[in-house]
């Protein structure tokens, strides 16, 4: 099972009303992944030099002031978006200084995701309770991923919980199960990609990661799944500048696309795209099995 949605922007009356939007998207897949869900959100781009960190405490009683107090006296950085619980701090250096530096002094929280413009929020539990304690409706953004889970390889956690990032402002969902997974980690740790759980989906994102790494385009790394992942998979990977589909060469897992003047959109199902504005007038379409879909924002 478990549901995916994706939305991308173009316009400012939807990238304005996105995180509603994605909200109606997600609500309709809910019986898709009743154990947990989560969002990754594309917005508000840090000064250059700067990073953006997303951030889980399991303790209730977490004090963020009190985190984000000693990253701006170690570097300098901004009041914490709390959101239930998770944290959006923007630190005055490189993303891999700041997270190393709180891997030593903060190891109880979990960073989520890092980069210019990438925000995750993610949770175990109903997917309803999820959209209303993280306040979605009221998130804008450029473009945004969503996902409820059903878990069937590892187990109902927030850590396990997609969106997985294992790169800087790339994310990845999935609906699916791959097989090879557990070799193909241990290959990627031997290349420097860091993995948090024991998830097969983290495992897809971390290849992404080492394939763009390694001088890949995003489309050249999703090509790479289907020669070197095995197993069933519709992916949807976000990049700082749009995000992108795939299915497995047999396309086992669902979904569905569809295009209108305002938005991009894809879904497990089409009850999730039916919600959008201007749904019915949209061009809509099956993703074919193996072939990558992308669209990105124009650079200005």
């Amino acid at each position: 099972m478990c549901g995916i949605a994706g939305l991308f922007s173009k316009s400012e009356a939807v990238s304005e009303q996105l995180g509603s939007h994605l909200s109606d998207m997600l609500a309709q897949l809910s019986d898709r992944g009743p154990d947990s869900a989560g969002v990754a959100f594309y917005r508000d781009r840090v000064p250059a030099g700067s990073s953006k960190l997303s951030l889980h405490s399991a303790d209730p009683r977490q004090d963020w002031d009190g985190v984000r107090a000693a990253l701006d006296d170690a570097f300098g950085a901004t009041d914490p978006e709390v959101r239930a619980s998770h944290a959006v701090i923007v630190v005055e250096t490189d993303a891999g200084e700041a997270q190393a530096w709180l891997r030593e002094r903060y190891p109880e929280l979990r960073v989520m995701s890092a980069g210019e413009v990438i925000e995750i929020y993610k949770e175990a539990g109903p997917p309803a309770d999820f959209i209303h304690n993280f306040r979605l409706a009221e998130i804008a953004g450029s473009h945004a991923l969503g996902h409820t889970r059903m878990a069937t390889e590892s187990r109902v956690t927030t850590e396990h919980s997609h969106p997985f990032s294992t790169g800087l402002d790339l994310c990845l969902v999935h609906n699916g199960s791959l097989s090879n997974h557990n070799r193909l980690r241990r290959r990627l740790r031997e290349e420097g990609i860091e993995f948090q759980t024991d998830n097969d989906s983290e495992v897809a994102a971390g290849y992404l990661t080492w394939r763009m790494r390694e001088g890949a385009t995003l489309e050249q790394a999703l090509e790479g799944c289907l020669e070197d992942l095995d197993g069933f998979y519709t992916f949807a990977v976000g990049t700082a500048d749009g995000f992108a589909v795939l299915r497995d060469p047999i396309a086992c897992k669902p979904a569905v696309m569809a295009e209108s003047d305002d938005w991009v959109a894809m879904a497990s199902e089409y009850r999730a795209i039916a919600v959008l504005p201007g749904a019915e007038t949209a061009r809509t379409w099956e993703p074919e099995p193996g072939r990558v879909y992308s669209w990105e924002r124009q650079a200005v």
